[in-house]
């Protein structure tokens, strides 16, 4: 009979409850609990199993240039974070109601490591998360013109819950970058959230695009209902 159970298991691709049975079974412990324990005692591990597959699966896919968590955060160094703030962000509220979240700031900051520790724990929190440098991510646009993919890697940047945009105006923003940039922020204006991280103040990103009424539209999208922290201090790279 055990095997029988652990073999009907495994055909409905339940591995983990089926080692998990073999486990009670092996342990006398187990003996003095209620088959509701027990059944719930499977049920758990099975779920766990799911669930970490999930979280792995989606930190994959989300290619983070760092391997951040908030839990990490360094509040000592003196960089302007508010725990408060903090804490409400990794709840991921703001994620679910389509906000943004603007992180400026001199380089070595630590405004990339936040950013990709928001997006892991987004991950866990069951949203998807995709990070991309924006200079490579305006090449990644320009070669999709060219063979056809652009607007199927369109649709896969608006899907997404969590977009992290990193190294924001690193250089003006000119020729089919600003509209391929505006067409990106577009997709996901009011819908889903966007993480830019920057060196440069917000004052001056109308600046650094080419055509201002691309500018105009950008900031709008963008900047309008965005959550803004200033990250300051000495480069962390140096410590």
């Amino acid at each position: 009979m055990t095997q029988q159970t652990v073999e009907r298991l495994n055909d409905l691709r339940l591995k983990t409850m089926a080692n998990a049975y073999l486990e009670q079974k092996n342990r006398g412990d187990y003996g003095t609990l209620s088959f509701d324990d027990r059944l719930q005692l499977l049920v758990e591990a099975e779920w766990l199993h799911r669930f970490n597959q999930r979280v792995k699966r989606r930190l994959k896919n989300a290619k983070l240039k760092q391997t951040a968590c908030l839990e990490d955060v360094d509040y000592k160094a003196h960089r302007g974070l508010d725990r408060k703030q903090i804490e409400d962000l990794a709840t991921c509220h703001w994620i679910r109601a389509g906000r943004n979240l603007i992180l400026t700031g001199p380089t070595g900051v630590g405004k990339s490591w936040l950013a990709c520790a928001l997006a892991n724990r987004a991950c866990r929190e069951g949203l998807n998360s995709v990070y991309h440098r924006v200079p490579r991510l305006a090449q990644e646009l320009k070669l999709a013109r060219g063979d056809g993919s652009y607007l199927k890697v369109l649709d896969k940047l608006a899907r997404c819950h969590l977009l992290v945009l990193d190294d924001w105006a690193l250089s003006p923003m000119e020729g089919q970058t600003q509209h391929d940039l505006l067409e990106v922020i577009d997709d996901r204006a009011g819908g889903r959230s966007t993480i830019v991280t920057s060196q440069v103040p917000i004052g001056k990103w109308h600046d650094l695009v080419g055509d201002p009424s691309v500018a105009d539209a950008l900031l709008d999208r963008l900047v309008g209902k965005a959550i803004k922290i200033e990250l300051k201090g000495a480069s962390l790279r140096r410590a």
